[in-house]
């Protein structure tokens, strides 16, 4: 069944052990915020630093694991379409806006929406990490290391897969960061198998 997280929001659900979670971006340049939490005990989390450390690299693809903080495998990509994601930064809030934006009155962001998400699993707002930002494409200078959000490179219909090592937790959004999505709030699909 395929489920759709309108723009600007988010959703959380189980995800059991085996189980696929497909991620489509059904109009293109979309980002999606994704976090897993071990649902046998909620303060084994999603880790971008383990990750990426024990990987050596910061573009992860087919058949790259995600740890936890950990060092346990949450999930696998099994498929990817785009190549392209980003694990650097963490989710787009009210501070982001008012801070990088200068919004007077700022939209709660991919924060506010896993937050409200997740609630109902009793995760609070505080254990919320950096997320694996689907389709997020984040470039690096070499030289000086400066960051910078470039527009996403799926298409509309791309999509990546990924597949639970164990019983998890998930939080995904459809980005709320106009930077993040070359300018344009969509939707974003998703399909557990």
């Amino acid at each position: 069944m395929l489920h759709e997280i309108p723009p600007r929001s988010g959703a959380a659900f189980t995800l059991d052990r085996g189980q696929r979670l497909t991620v489509i971006d059904p109009c293109g340049e979309q980002v999606s915020d994704l976090l897993a939490f071990a649902r046998a005990d909620t303060d084994e989390v999603i880790s971008s630093g383990r990750t990426l450390d024990y990987l050596s690299r910061i573009f992860l693809t087919v058949p790259d694991p995600i740890y936890s903080n950990r060092s346990n495998i949450m999930l696998r990509i099994v498929e990817d379409v785009v190549g392209r994601h980003d694990f650097l930064l963490t989710p787009c809030s009210q501070d982001t806006f008012r801070i990088i934006y200068g919004d007077t009155d700022p939209h709660r962001g991919c924060f506010g929406n896993l937050a409200a998400a997740l609630a109902p699993y009793g995760i609070a707002p505080d254990r919320i990490p950096v997320a694996f930002n689907l389709f997020m494409h984040v470039t690096v200078d070499g030289t000086s290391g400066t960051l910078a959000v470039r527009p996403p490179l799926s298409k509309a219909g791309d999509r990546i897969v990924l597949e639970a090592e164990m019983d998890l937790i998930i939080g995904l959004t459809a980005c709320s960061a106009l930077q993040s999505n070359n300018g344009r709030f969509k939707p974003i699909h998703y399909r557990v198998d």
